[in-house]
């Protein structure tokens, strides 16, 4: 969902274009007080925001973009940007996202990743220490093994091989 926050006359106008362009529905605030209250009640993909609120009260902005979450601002002066140029503005900040989104993704995916290789090797090394010991009883050497068949299958499930 995107969030137009604009006051002029071409608004809805606007909406329209960009959710024929987007395939997203819009909501259309007409001050910032109703973006915040907006913002607060649902997630948006991207925020446009018509420069002329943005200048008029700086600081309600700054309140506002308090409350955006995982959403993209684009900025826009729509008494002398035409619908078309909004909508490539939009595009390239939506893709932005996402692409950002999938860097952040596999970033965070490659680091956890780091992190457990050192914790599953260290678990197969001590089950395999342990299941060395001649005086072990068959019971604790079962258990062992269920706990090395598990440290096995997350060793698969996270792509390497210790």
């Amino acid at each position: 969902m995107i969030l137009l926050i604009t006051s002029s006359p071409k608004a809805q106008d606007c909406a329209n274009a960009i959710t024929q362009a987007t395939s997203e529905p819009v909501k259309i605030a007409c001050n910032l007080g109703q973006a915040a209250t907006l913002l607060k009640a649902d997630e948006f993909a991207a925020l446009v925001v018509d420069q002329q609120l943005q200048d008029a009260d700086p600081d309600e902005t700054d309140r506002v973009l308090l409350h955006i979450g995982m959403a993209t601002p684009v900025y826009i002066n729509l008494a002398i940007s035409g619908v078309e140029r909004v909508i490539r503005e939009l595009r390239t900040a939506l893709h932005r996202r996402k692409r950002e989104t999938l860097i952040a993704r596999q970033g965070a995916e490659q680091k956890l990743r780091n992190e457990l290789k050192g914790t599953v090797t260290a678990l197969l090394l001590s089950c395999e220490m342990a299941l060395q010991v001649p005086t072990l009883p068959s019971t604790v050497t079962a258990k062992l093994r269920m706990v090395e068949a598990l440290a096995h299958e997350m060793r698969d499930r996270i792509g390497f091989h210790a």
